[in-house]
Order: C-alpha cells, then structure tokens, then sequence
C-alpha cells in the first residue's frame, strides 16, 4: 500500500514502518499514499529542515535581547541611573542575559506553534520561525540598543500583535495580494537585498557579532577586530585585526561557505558549533567563560545542559499605552508590508518548489497558510517574540522528498525537544552567530539580479532602499526612502498621462459637440 513509493529504502522494517503509518489516520489526514510520500521520508525532510533552521534559537535570541526588551535603569547598578544600560553596567547586562534566556524559550515556542499549525492545517511541508529582518527591525530600529530608540518594548509587541492582526484580515478578505502589488517592483526586490545588507551588518559589529566593524570618531565606522576597546563607546584603543575571537568566528564562516559550497545539510549549523565548542573551553583567549565574575555566572548556567527556563519578564509585555505616536503607525505600516511581501513570496516558491502549484497560480492550503502565519505572529507578541514567517530552509526538506504536513508537524516536535537545552542554547558566543547573520545577508541579496539596472527609474529606488537600510539603520528609512524617490521619478510620467487624458476628453467633448452642431443645421435645413 504505501511502499511502493519509497521502494529504494530497501529495508523490511522501513517498509513495514511505512506502510502501517500509512494506513493509520496520521497517514490519510496527512495523505502520504496521495502525495506519493512515506513517513521515512517525511522524517528525514524534517530532519533535513530543523538542522538548516537550528540556528534562528539563539541567533533570534540574540538579536532581539541587544533591545534590552523589559531591562530597564532600575535594573542597574546602582538602580536608576538614565542611560545605564548603554554603557557596561554588572545590573543591567544580568537583566539582558537572563531575557535572552527566555527569549531562546520564545523563539522555540513560537516556532513549534507555527509548525505544528502549518503542518495540521495546512498539510504542507513548511516550517514557521521567527524572520530573520523583522527581528532585526523591531531591536535596533523601534526599541533600538538597549532601549535607545523611539518606543518601548511593550508598545513594538503591540504593534506586532496588530500587525498579526490586520495580516489576519488582510488574508480572510483577499487583499493580501493586491497590498503586495502596491510597492514598485523594483523595491520589493531590493528591500530583501536591503534587510539583507543590514542584518550583515549586525552580524558584524562587536556586541552582536564578530567584530569586524567598530565605531570611529572620525569616519563613524572603521575595522575593528580590536584586542581592547573602549568600554563606553566601543572604539578600538589598540592591537586593530588582532582579536582571536574575530579570526575564530572567520574560521566559523569558512566552514559555512565550505559546506554550503558542497550543499551539505545543516552547513550554518556546522560553523556556528565549531565556533561555540573552541569558545566553551575555558582558560583560552577566545573562551565565552573567562574567570570573572560574568564569565563564572555564565558557566554556572551553561553547566545544567539540561533545563526549562520559565518565560517571566517578557511574556505578556505588550503594551497599548503609547500608540498615539506616529512612530508607531510608520513601523506597523512597514512590518504588515514586510510580512505581506515575505510570506507571499515565500510561500509561493517553496510551493513551487514542492510541485503543489497548480496551472491557476494557487496551491492547496494557501488559504490556510496565510491565516496560520498571521495568527503564530500574534501569539509570538503576547510571547514576547517578533514576527514569524515560512521558511526558506524549508526548501532542504523538500529537495529530501517531504510532502506533507507531517514534515511540518516534525519540524514542530524537534523544537520542542530544543525547550529543554536553554542552558546550552543560551551560552552560544555572538562571534559565532555573526558569521551566520553574514551568510543569511549573502543568500537574501540574490534577489538583486532580478532588478533592470538599465533603467535608471527602477535602479536609483532600488539602490537607495539597499543603502539606506544599513546606513541609517532602519528598514523603514530604506523602504520610505526607495518608495518616495520612484514617485518623484514616475511625476513625470503621471504628468504627461494626465494631459494625455485630459486632451483626449477634451477631443472626445468637441467630436460630440460638433456631431451635435451639424444635427441641429440639418434640422434646420429640413
């Protein structure tokens, strides 16, 4: 019954295993004999897929607790001193590593959900995860460094959870896809390339990533890779290009474009768990525990291995209190088109990709998987998360032959195996994240190819919005920017267009008004 599909498994047992899973409910909701899929299958596409994923735990984790989320100057020592938290405060830096913590909680919960709910909705073999951009977004550009930006971290969950809300109405309504057509062309495709720029760009500064890029008085930004720094404004007091965990986390990206290079699964994974095994070694220049009273509290932690850290500080932090802002009504703008614009194309190609889209342009459960995205990003807000979108990754699973939502449902129970290893999760190095938000910036920017460099009216937008994302550090510059300079390129054309119509009117009026004229002489005449 079910074996014929998967006749080159070979193994009796693999058969009989697939067979009886086949004709079980799992096997007919799923409709694995329909899809010509088996269990064996779909368990190693999961696999395939979660290895290539892995990363988003403590690279999500990361990203969002440089916000500082729910940290604030009573937090610091001594409590209450403005600005504490953006210059080195024993406090404060114990209030962000604990929420990073529960943000790698956050994260693998929210990914859970949303496969879990894709897999069993839907029924397709896509994995949900918090997005790499909107994350970004929401710490350096809403909340900003360590609280710096214009709202706080209550009020951008709120504007995630109505952001979750109106894609939810968007998809139930049908407007999704004419909301995704507004935006030129040529700035759909270059805001990937410019979320791409700049969650590069993260990955390389010190606090964030490896180090590479680091501030200067003169030029604003220089290379660093620096052996000391200052500790208020982070610039390079001496031994520049001679940090070891710089080179180390190099060593990380080679062992990526290595292994992306001969498209081995799980190639990003590989160089960050190089990196973080070399830095878990103590007494070393590069360890991630050294004999201070930090390094002893984080070793402290990472020697449970096992254990569930309890979400606390930043589950139910949304707050409406502050939504009288135009700040607030420009990101929620920006996130809704984000979301709009990244899960449709997303989704769309991994369908493609799957062999699901049909000659209308539509798959099965495309419906569904809207709605699914859209209600996992509201739950992620009320877990203290950003927004969540399908996966890319989700391509390795399918190049291994999954084709069910079982695949999904899969993907969903390894996550939840990763909520009880926080204590290792939580002590992965930012020198080895950095090289993997640099690999995330390279596979986005191929999107750049599809752009007419030829015509200036859709290069300069384009160009403009991949700039000003990294150079302002806000998606929302670069997506305003891209846009308001093609209107002011295209004034041209609706200015000649306009007077085109009007002339034609008035043709069409005096072509009437003459018909009407020589009516009334021939009634005379008669």
């Amino acid at each position: 019954m079910g074996t014929g599909f998967c006749t080159e498994l070979g193994k009796t047992w693999d058969k009989g295993l697939n067979d009886a899973v086949s004709r079980s409910f799992i096997g007919k909701y799923f409709k694995l004999q329909d899809r010509k899929s088996c269990f064996t299958k779909e368990l190693r596409a999961a696999t395939a897929t979660f290895l290539t994923m892995a990363y988003i735990l403590t690279v999500n984790a990361t990203i969002i607790a440089d916000s500082g989320a729910t940290c604030s100057p009573a937090d610091c020592t001594p409590p209450g001193e403005p600005g504490c938290g953006l210059k080195p405060n024993a406090g404060y830096d114990t209030c962000v590593a604990k929420v990073r913590k529960e943000l790698v909680v956050a994260t693998a919960l929210s990914a859970m959900i949303g496969s879990f709910a894709m897999g069993v909705l839907a029924n397709l073999p896509l994995a949900v995860a918090p997005a790499m951009g909107p994350n970004a977004y929401l710490a350096y550009s809403l909340v900003g460094f360590h609280g710096s930006g214009p709202m706080s971290y209550g009020t951008a969950l709120a504007v995630i959870c109505i952001e979750g809300l109106a894609f939810i109405v968007l998809s139930a309504s049908g407007l999704r896809a004419k909301l995704a057509r507004i935006i030129p062309l040529s700035v759909r495709l270059a805001c990937a390339a410019g979320v791409g720029m700049f969650i590069a760009f993260v990955g390389l500064q010190a606090h964030q990533g490896v180090g590479l890029v680091g501030p200067d008085p003169s030029t604003l930004v220089s290379a660093a890779a620096c052996l000391h720094t200052d500790p208020v404004t982070g610039a390079c007091v001496g031994g520049k290009m001679q940090s070891p965990t710089f080179w180390l986390g190099m060593v990380g990206l080679a062992i990526t474009c290595y292994g992306l290079m001969k498209e081995v699964k799980g190639s990003m994974i590989y160089g960050i768990l190089f990196v973080t095994l070399i830095s878990w070694i103590r007494g070393t220049k590069v360890t991630y525990f050294p004999y201070t009273n930090d390094g002893d509290a984080r070793f402290h932690y990472f020697k449970q291995v096992v254990g569930f850290q309890k979400i606390e500080s930043i589950v139910g932090a949304i707050s409406f209190a502050h939504f009288n802002q135009s700040a607030v009504w420009i990101a929620l703008f920006t996130l809704l088109y984000v979301d709009v614009l990244a899960t449709t194309g997303i989704l769309y190609t991994m369908a493609e990709l799957g062999g699901f889209v049909d000659e209308k342009g539509s798959f099965e459960g495309e419906y569904l998987a809207y709605l699914v995205d859209a209600g996992t990003t509201v739950v992620a807000s009320t877990l203290g998360g950003s927004p969540v979108a399908t996966y890319v990754e989700s391509s390795a699973g399918l190049r291994e032959g999954g084709r069910t939502g079982l695949t999904a449902v899969i993907v969903a129970v390894y996550f939840m195996l990763s909520l009880f290893f926080t204590p290792l999760l939580a002590s992965v190095p930012p020198w080895a994240i950095g090289s993997s938000l640099v690999m995330v910036g390279v596979m986005m920017m191929k999107v750049v190819k599809e752009i007419d460099w030829g015509n200036v009216k859709e290069a300069v937008p384009a160009f403009a919005t991949m700039l000003l994302m990294p150079l302002t550090y806000s998606i929302a510059n670069g997506i305003i920017g891209g846009v308001g300079i093609y209107i002011v390129l295209s004034f041209y054309d609706y200015v000649v267009w306009v007077v085109r119509k009007v002339a034609k009117m008035r043709r069409e009026k005096n072509q009437v008004s003459a018909a009407s004229a020589a009516g009334d002489q021939d009634v005379e005449i008669n």
